[in-house]
């Protein structure tokens, strides 16, 4: 199960229902992207490794961003930016779970559930 960045936001605000999906997923995902969006919006360095601190100690793995999650991403923003207004952060972390046949949770449907090949796992804070 991949979990979209905003799932990250819950559990550190403390919402006890992002915490509980996350514990009880036997096995869990983020893609780079997620990574990189989480370190960006930390405002000093304890920030920063309190977020690699938390990945590490819930065991995510980090889905790197591969020739094909790259090329399937640029197909999502083809087909979706006009119409729906998706954006290249979310075209990549759809793309990550679409090319690993995984699963992402998300509270943000409307960014994503215009990919029909995506199974979104829609999060209710």
């Amino acid at each position: 199960m991949i979990f979209d960045t905003d799932i990250f936001i819950w559990a550190q605000r403390g919402n006890e229902k992002a915490i509980r999906i996350m514990e009880k997923a036997a096995e869990r995902f983020l893609s780079i992207q997620t990574y990189l969006e989480l370190l960006q919006c930390a405002e000093n360095k304890s920030q920063h490794k309190y977020i690699k601190d938390f990945v590490t100690t819930f065991e995510f793995v980090v889905l790197p961003l591969t020739e094909n999650i790259g090329h399937r991403a640029l197909i999502y923003i083809e087909e979706y930016t006009l119409s729906s207004g998706l954006r290249a952060g979310d075209s990549i972390v759809a793309a990550t779970a679409v090319e690993n046949n995984m699963s992402l949770v998300s509270s943000n449907s409307k960014h994503f559930k215009i990919i029909k090949e995506l199974h979104l796992i829609k999060f209710m804070p």
